[in-house]
């Protein structure tokens, strides 16, 4: 007596393969993962009784994790050695260093962290995340272009209101003499991490 087809149990192999492939269709994409490679660059830009400086950091490490398609799971993190800020200026730069500055002898670094990213459109988008400098963290917003390939490069500014963090404190707090808001920009060419 052969079994009842209604009551028999059916399974195809392509049912089978189908209900995998939209699973796998509907799993969360994962962000790919990138280390700074040479090439990269972070500045910035302020004035000193009306004149316009610009100053470089000698290194920094920054790590991504990034796909424009999901955005919710990017992270970015910037560790920035303080020490090596130049201006071209010798007088200038031991003056960043300084208590009243960076005070690089009690905060040797500064830290940047995001991880809510925002597309402005097209191959635009904002990280908001928070900066770590002197022993204050407060929330700064990089605006970034990100131009893919075999090795990504992350565009990006940043405004920073260097009073938030106490960089230059007493008499250079005066914003008459040094503005509030710092201009910062980067450069960061990409490759995959290992």
């Amino acid at each position: 007596m052969s079994p009842d087809p209604k009551t028999r149990s059916f399974t195809s192999p392509a049912l089978t393969a189908a209900a995998l492939v939209a699973m796998m269709a509907t799993a969360p994409a994962f962000a790919a993962d990138y280390v700074q490679a040479a090439g990269s660059t972070l500045v910035f830009a302020s004035k000193y009784d009306g004149e316009v400086f610009t100053g470089k950091f000698a290194s920094f490490t920054t790590t991504l994790s990034f796909d424009p398609a999901n955005l919710a799971t990017s992270k970015l993190d910037v560790v920035i050695p303080l020490a090596g800020a130049s201006t071209g200026n010798g007088d200038r730069d031991s003056t960043l260093s300084s208590g009243d500055f960076f005070n690089v002898a009690k905060f040797a670094q500064a830290r940047y962290s995001a991880s809510k990213f925002r597309s402005l459109g097209g191959n635009q988008y904002a990280a908001d995340g928070n900066l770590s400098l002197r022993g204050v963290s407060k929330p700064v917003t990089l605006t970034f272009t990100w131009t893919p390939g075999a090795q990504p490069v992350l565009s990006g500014k940043a405004t920073v209101k260097r009073l938030d963090f106490g960089v230059g404190s007493g008499d250079w707090a005066d914003t008459s003499n040094i503005p509030n808001e710092v201009a910062v920009s980067t450069k960061v060419v990409f490759k995959p991490a290992k």
